[in-house]
């Protein structure tokens, strides 16, 4: 009973639904207004901040940014069903940027569908940030993705590279080392597991592949297209695994590496004394497998963290006289998958 006294006593603090009711809006509206959204119009978040005033409504950070213009956020941007080598750069961005004292908003887009119009450009007109790091699998961001306007931006590996500041991993030196490493065995050629036709990182690696082997004087085979997963992998390993000249394969990463070796030993071929392969990003799993990939390591720790780095300095300084780009090495790690060819 004395609990229950106490609790008729206590003041009740104003809602959400308070404030709406009195500026005469939806609860949608003040709550975008809260989050610092710009598709507010003026008078009417002014309308709301005043209600917000009377009743001592106070959204804790976002009143915060109504105050002084920021709201101490970021947005980090990621395909829906990314890479595991994207997960890697996605979870060490959110940590830096919470190191840097940033809140941080993770946005999942869907695939742009087929009127153009890109979904995650729409999710991110609602939402309150100061700036944004880009990281995209399958599809590319198209040059003419429709970011919030004045939004500062740092994008990886994406077609955006060169409109904003972006920090990239060196994927064709990484390629170019893979690809000589196998020919240095002693591999007359070198057939190659590719990513989406549709992914920039992709077309890198299969065009540096494609050149690199007919600079060494070889017949590139037909590349196969694969969608990054260990399924598309098994799935294109079991159509190479018939090719009686294969001795080769450069993989676009390393999860198609895992499924293609999987197929090749379904088929009768021994790794590396059959088929020699080489994967693309050396994930955490690359040196557990068995046996363990030889791969392009790519440092997706330092990737994150650059990609906040380089962003905090547009938040704090002034704009540079350059779109600033970063270029991360990357480096060849010898496992036990490759050897030389086997002999005729």
């Amino acid at each position: 009973m004395a609990s229950t006294q106490r609790r008729a006593d206590r003041p009740r603090v104003p809602s959400i639904g308070d404030v709406a009711a009195l500026a005469g809006v939806s609860a949608q509206t003040v709550s975008r207004v809260s989050t610092g959204s710009p598709s507010v119009r003026p008078a009417t978040r002014e309308r709301v901040l005043k209600a917000m005033t009377e009743l001592g409504y106070a959204p804790n950070r976002a009143a915060r940014a109504l105050r002084v213009g920021t709201v101490e956020s970021i947005g980090i941007v990621s395909q829906r069903h990314p890479r595991l080598a994207d997960s890697l750069a996605v979870t060490a961005a959110a940590a830096a940027a919470q190191e840097h004292g940033y809140s941080v908003k993770l946005v999942e887009a869907p695939e742009p569908n087929p009127e153009g119009s890109d979904p995650a450009a729409r999710l991110l007109s609602d939402i309150a940030l100061d700036g944004l790091v880009l990281i995209r699998a399958g599809h590319a961001a198209s040059a003419d993705l429709p970011l919030p306007p004045g939004l500062p931006a740092v994008v990886a590996d994406s077609r955006l590279a060169g409109r904003y500041p972006s920090v990239v991993c060196n994927e064709v030196r990484g390629a170019e080392e893979a690809i000589s490493h196998l020919l240095q065995l002693g591999h007359r050629t070198v057939h190659h597991l590719a990513g989406p036709q549709d992914s920039h990182g992709a077309n890198v690696r299969a065009a540096t592949w494609r050149r690199c082997v007919a600079r060494a004087g070889a017949t590139a085979p037909e590349p196969l297209f694969g969608d990054w997963s260990p399924g598309s992998g098994y799935a294109l390993g079991r159509e190479l695994a018939r090719d009686p000249d294969l001795t080769a394969v450069f993989c676009a990463n390393d999860e198609m590496a895992f499924g293609l070796i999987r197929a090749l030993r379904e088929a009768g071929l021994r790794v590396p004394d059959d088929v020699s392969v080489v994967g693309f990003d050396d994930i955490p799993l690359a040196e557990y497998g068995h046996p363990p990939l030889t791969t392009v390591s790519l440092d997706f720790e330092r990737l994150g963290r650059e990609l906040v780095r380089v962003l905090a300095e547009q938040l704090s300084g002034p704009a540079p006289a350059s779109v600033p780009r970063v270029v991360l090495p990357t480096r060849l790690v010898v496992r036990a998958t490759t050897g030389p060819p086997p002999r005729a």
